[in-house]
């Protein structure tokens, strides 16, 4: 009974954490490209592309119309945390990390108990099990 609260909590904070980091990228445009240009990443050609991402794979993954997408949008969401957390470790920057760190706890427990609360089943997430009561 405690899956679809944490599935929906997961998820749910993995979309606002990538909704409000478009945001700060819309809102403080010349702060973002300082700090990625910090990182040693062309600002200027990455920060447009970035705010499409940060909007376009948790809708997806809350809208949930396709498996093939939303497990791309996974995949994609897990990969740019992973670099967004080495990028800054790498610069020696281990606070910047934090809200990578926290990104992938709430992906994975969004992934993990996807199945047994969506209609249309991941092959690639854990299998949802449901026990009956054996008939008598």
């Amino acid at each position: 009974m405690t899956i679809p609260y944490i599935y929906w909590t997961s998820t749910t904070l993995l979309s606002l954490l990538y909704f409000a980091s478009a945001g700060l990228y819309l809102a403080k445009g010349d702060f973002v490209r300082k700090a990625q240009s910090d990182l040693g990443y062309s600002a200027p050609f990455l920060v447009p592309f970035m705010i499409v991402v940060k909007l376009v794979g948790p809708i997806v993954i809350l809208w949930h119309f396709n498996v093939e997408l939303s497990d791309l949008a996974y995949a994609g969401i897990f990969y740019h945390l992973v670099l967004s957390g080495m990028a800054h470790l790498g610069v020696g920057k281990p606070k910047g990390a934090v809200p990578a760190a926290l990104g992938i706890i709430f992906l994975a427990a969004s992934f993990a108990t996807q199945n047994a609360v969506r209609e249309l089943q991941s092959p690639y997430a854990p299998v949802s099990t449901v026990f009956k009561a054996p008939l008598n």
